[in-house]
């Protein structure tokens, strides 16, 4: 009996969907999916989207946050970030976040690409910035919230994804678009021309 080939394999369908919670920013689905003739129920996370930003002071230093994540029972070392507040654009979106827990606002954010951050259980995308032209007006927080601010050096901050250190995903994603998109740089060619 010949296997077929995934290529020509009729995609998953999802035939049903059913919402069992509506969170305050996103909701929780159960989805039957139709596969190879037969239904399965999958759980899901629906998310209006979300941002993640790698701000750069004028000195090249990036700007990190310490922020503790109740989940995982850890205090994290990540880039801003946040959830979208739907119609916001994803621009307006880095632009808020950026000042709510970093309290910088940013001269120019500029996109660097965008992921899906968990495909397995959620729909969200993430669309990573780095924000330039920094100027400090101040945190607001939400009141859930409490985020330490910290500038460190982009060697120190790669660094870091090396040694362990920085371990949540979208930060290192973002990072590393930055890096490779050649705008963690002060001065080079990429930044200068952004």
């Amino acid at each position: 009996m010949e296997t077929p080939s995934p290529s020509t394999e009729a995609a998953p369908r999802v035939v049903a969907r059913r919402t069992i919670h509506k969170g305050r920013k996103f909701d929780f689905e159960l989805l039957t999916v139709r596969q190879r003739g037969g239904d399965t129920v999958r759980e899901n996370v629906r998310h209006p989207g979300a941002v993640v930003v790698v701000p750069i002071l004028d000195d090249g230093r990036v700007v990190l946050i310490r922020n503790h994540r109740v989940s995982v029972g850890e205090r994290l070392w990540e880039c801003c970030a946040g959830t979208m507040e739907p119609p916001e654009p994803p621009e307006a979106c880095a632009a808020r976040e950026l000042v709510e827990e970093t309290g910088y606002r940013a001269a120019t954010v500029t996109p660097v690409g965008w992921f899906y951050t968990t495909p397995g259980l959620t729909d969200e995308r993430m669309h990573a910035f780095v924000a330039r032209g920094l100027s400090h007006v101040g945190q607001d927080l939400e009141d859930d919230e409490s985020i330490e601010v910290v500038a460190l050096p982009v060697e120190r901050a790669l660094a870091m994804i090396d040694s362990g250190e920085l371990r949540d995903a979208k930060s290192i994603v973002a990072l590393l678009l930055a890096e490779r998109a050649g705008l963690l740089r002060p001065g080079t060619k990429a930044a200068a021309n952004r």
